[in-house]
């Protein structure tokens, strides 16, 4: 009989667990399982080999640039033995720079896939050096995914740049999953472009397992540009029944901003936070419509991005990744989304909603 785990941490200068841990022993996929705080996680605890979904969530207040969320990534990189395979927008962490090339230099398999505009980063030179294969996007669209695959057997992604502004300075998520079906999509993804160069809009559309569940935990994957994610966002909105809680850094969608007020018509709760400088810097967000309408929508008060893109529908089924609600995200960058259906992680990402939440409406 497994225990399989769901555990979220949150980093200050220090790392804290945040919220709590799912167990579900034996639980058939139509059962429940049971509740359990953790009440002294620790980064052994973290990496317990039975445990299926871990969420992080950066703390910006942590200015020494030490115990980042990084940290958890760089002990799984340096624990891979056969491969890991990297698609990243950018990189400039030393940390995950230097995971990579130990691992390149004990005979583990690296391969990474990079947005062209990020070539000439230093820390990406030096992996180059190190005698890492990269290959860079030179399309007009951007490789705007951040995901890795290590072993064939998990996967790390969410909205988190592999850079110090990215781990330290903005507000983001880091999720992993330790699923060998889940590391299948992924990889069918990277080898997409890393070996046959297709970016953009001559992705394929050829995920094979888009919709899968691990131990009762339903997952869906989702590639942008080739697989409709903003259709299937607009159907999980236009379905809810309670509520509705979003944290994103570009929302410029009309389609998911007409669902929302359709549900807010239907007396559905929404609540949101966007980050104030897509607003201030005129690029058509959705804010102003939103605000005008009469939702709880709020602009970040925070010094520095809130680059998160997550939703929450229904306190049960989360949303999260690279992809932000805009055209570009849409139809023309490589963006990565996966959709979980499971009450405790959406209390873990409702946890990190509440505080900015409040934040921003006391604020504004």
């Amino acid at each position: 009989m497994s225990e399989n785990k769901i555990t979220s941490f949150k980093t200050l200068e220090w790392l804290w667990p945040v919220l709590l841990i799912l167990f579900l022993a034996g639980c058939k996929p139509e059962e429940p399982g049971w509740l359990d705080p953790l009440p002294s996680a620790t980064a052994s605890a973290n990496n317990s080999p039975d445990q299926i979904i871990s969420i992080y969530f950066t703390a910006p207040a942590n200015d020494d640039f030490k115990g980042g969320p990084d940290q958890f990534l760089v002990e799984a990189l340096d624990q891979a033995r056969t491969g890991i395979d990297a698609a990243l927008y950018d990189l400039n962490l030393w940390s995950v720079r230097n995971a990579l090339i130990r691992a390149h230099d004990r005979g583990v398999s690296v391969r990474m896939v990079i947005e062209g505009d990020s070539q000439d980063q230093r820390e990406i030179q030096e992996l180059i050096e190190a005698g890492i294969p990269i290959v860079f996007d030179q399309t007009d669209s951007l490789m705007h995914n951040k995901f890795f695959v290590i072993d064939g057997g998990e996967v790390w992604t969410g909205s988190m740049n592999m850079t110090m502004n990215g781990a330290y300075r903005h507000l983001n998520n880091l999720i992993q999953v330790r699923s060998a079906l889940l590391a299948e999509n992924y990889s069918m993804e990277f080898e997409e472009m890393f070996l046959d160069g297709f970016f953009g809009e001559i992705s394929l559309e050829n995920t094979p397992h888009p919709d899968l569940t691990i131990d009762g935990i339903r997952i869906e994957t989702y590639f942008s540009p080739d697989d409709s994610t903003a259709a299937r966002i607009m159907q999980l909105i236009l379905d809810a029944e309670e509520s509705i809680d979003f944290l994103y850094y570009s929302f410029t969608s009309d389609g998911i901003a007409d669902a929302l007020l359709f549900q807010d018509t239907q007396g559905v709760q929404i609540r949101g936070v966007l980050d104030a400088y897509q607003e201030r810097a005129g690029l058509g967000g959705e804010y102003q419509r939103l605000n005008d309408f009469g939702l709880d929508v709020y602009l970040d008060v925070h010094p520095e991005k809130l680059h998160h893109k997550v939703i929450i529908i229904d306190n049960k089924i989360v949303i999260t990744g690279s992809y932000n609600m805009t055209r570009s995200a849409e139809i023309r960058n490589d963006e990565n989304t996966l959709i979980i259906h499971n009450e405790t992680l959406a209390a873990i990402y409702l946890g990190e909603f509440d505080w900015i939440y409040e934040d921003a409406s006391q604020g504004n």
